[in-house]
């Protein structure tokens, strides 16, 4: 008896193989939430150092009250305090924890309406 040569690799039980995997990656990939915010911040591993002399600093203390580069602002005059700055300019926000997220929306909804786009969230380490 003589032994018959292959003249191709039989690919079927390798798609079944890939095609049982796929669904297993699928099925477990619908599971995972992506974008959950944590509430109980401020911590964080990662850092960004920037140029200081051009940022905009601006904190929201624990009574609502708001800081840009050390200098306490009223939220009415905010909007035309940021106007100053040029709309290039990095922003990094710190706000304690204990703050309300009122606060916190109302500063960013600021500088979103007036071309603040590159903003940073100050974390602790």
């Amino acid at each position: 008896m003589q032994i018959k040569k292959f003249d191709s690799i039989n690919v079927v039980p390798f798609i079944d193989i890939m095609l049982v995997l796929l669904v297993i990656v699928l099925t477990t990939a619908s599971f995972i939430q992506t974008g959950v915010i944590k509430v109980n911040l401020p911590i964080a591993n990662s850092q960004i150092k920037l140029d200081e002399k051009k940022e905009i600093k601006i904190a929201i203390k624990q009574d609502g009250k708001v800081y840009i580069n050390d200098i306490e602002v009223k939220q009415n005059d905010l909007q035309t305090k940021l106007l100053t700055f040029p709309k290039e300019s990095p922003v990094n926000l710190s706000c304690d924890k204990n703050a309300k997220f009122d606060n916190f929306v109302f500063v960013v909804d600021i500088l979103k309406n007036n071309g603040y786009e590159n903003l940073g969230i100050v974390t602790k380490k």
